[in-house]
């Protein structure tokens, strides 16, 4: 009934899919960071804090399924995508249970399993807002939900914990709550009309690829493929420190109250999804396209002007730590669907940005073990906070530098291929 009336009252599509998309993933978000309210110092596993086996076994299971997921993604068909979402949610709820009740230290086997499904459902969330002309619109939605979706999952873990809810229980419980909220989040999407003959030609048309059209599409484009998949790694690992070590960061200046989640990240949230929306309005897909590539420049140094200032103490702690995460968000935010929503368009391909992205996130989650392993398991004498402005120093320079190969390139090839009619 609501997919008859949309096709009949076009107009309202935008508004819908981006309440839609926003809610789909901001209610998925404590199935995947739920845990990280809790610090687990009292548990401990051969002498390393088990959050930091927790958090291993939860990068190796959403990098795995990230894996599994290109394939998966590209060839799901469209009416396809919404059910499996469904199933994704269902599948790690069964397995966070298994996690609560299981004795310690078994809780890591099926915390490893419930992110396996995880990895696949931003893919499939894009599949639904990809190629319509609105697309940065909805983008910049669904990119306020995950700036906030950490902090959210964080708060709400963290109140769970405050009823009482014994701290393993807590992600099911976290989760049982959030289930009925995204399943109503997803049947609104997937009764979303998909995108329009002028979309269509206007953004590319979206189709799945099998495993030999995908090895030509990337033999076309290697070393910018390259260039942006390992900033993409380095930036991953930047937010995934951010995101699972909040908590421990700000108890090293003396602040525990929940509420900081929200207070840092709602400002980033809003900030990024007014720069999404701006580029909406930015029609010619070749100017956007390096446009974008600029912003993610900038975002990193943002990070890198910000701790400056900050080690100098010209800022304080919160204004540092929300201005930094304005920078990787700006960049994140960019590269995590933007980037490939342009590029299709500007180089006037046939393809689909969810099997791009869940590509580069395969990559970029293994890339981001190298955090937890120095961190943790190489037992370096070293606070959390210190740890995290080395990384906004390392990663800004490096990240700034890979932007600038990638604009190099790209400029080049949109001399040669944007001439080229829709094809692989």
């Amino acid at each position: 009934m609501l997919k008859k009336y949309l096709t009949n009252n076009p107009k309202f599509i935008p508004f819908i899919a981006a309440i839609a998309a926003f809610m789909a993933y901001l209610f998925f978000y404590p199935f995947r960071r739920a845990y990280t309210a809790g610090t687990y110092t009292d548990y401990e596993l051969i002498g390393v804090n088990f959050k930091a086996w927790m958090i291993l076994a939860q990068v190796i299971g959403f990098a795995i399924s990230k894996g599994i997921g290109v394939g998966i993604i590209a060839e799901t068909k469209h009416e396809n995508k919404g059910k499996l979402m469904a199933l994704v949610l269902i599948i790690t709820l069964v397995f966070l249970c298994l996690f609560g009740v299981s004795p310690h230290p078994y809780h890591l086997i099926f915390l490893l399993l419930a992110n396996i499904p995880l990895g696949m459902y931003y893919g499939l969330i894009l599949g639904f807002l990809e190629g319509r002309n609105a697309t940065e619109i909805l983008v910049a939605a669904l990119t306020g939900s995950f700036i906030i979706g950490s902090g959210f999952a964080k708060y709400v873990g963290g109140n769970i914990l405050n009823l009482g809810v014994p701290l393993f229980y807590m992600p099911f419980f976290a989760c049982l709550l959030m289930l009925p909220l995204a399943l109503g989040s997803i049947y609104v999407l997937h009764s979303l009309p998909v995108p329009s003959l002028t979309e269509n030609m206007n953004r590319g048309k979206r189709i799945t690829l099998n495993k030999a059209e995908r090895k030509t599409f990337y033999s076309k484009f290697t070393l910018g493929l390259i260039s942006f998949i390992v900033s993409y790694i380095i930036l991953t690992c930047f937010r995934e420190f951010r995101d699972n070590f909040t908590p421990e960061i700000w108890n090293e200046v003396g602040v525990s109250n929940p509420n900081i989640f929200l207070q840092t990240e709602v400002p980033i949230a809003l900030a990024v999804m007014g720069i999404m929306v701006l580029l909406n309005f930015v029609k010619n897909h070749i100017r956007a396209f390096f446009l974008i590539i600029s912003i993610m420049f900038f975002g990193a140094l943002l990070i890198f002007v910000s701790t400056i200032f900050y080690t100098l103490g010209y800022i304080n702690m919160y204004y540092w730590f929300m201005l930094s995460g304005l920078g990787a968000y700006m960049a994140y935010a960019m590269s995590n669907s933007l980037f490939f929503e342009r590029f299709i368009g500007a180089f006037n391909l046939k393809a689909q940005i969810g099997f791009l992205i869940t590509l580069a996130d395969y990559y970029a989650y293994f890339g981001s073990l190298v955090i937890v392993f120095t961190k943790y398991f190489l037992s370096l004498n070293i606070s959390y906070l210190t740890y995290f402005k080395y990384l906004c120093y390392a990663i800004s320079l490096i990240y700034m530098l890979l932007c600038i190969i990638m604009f190099l390139f790209f400029k080049n090839k949109s001399k040669t291929l944007v001439s080229i009619p829709n094809s692989l």
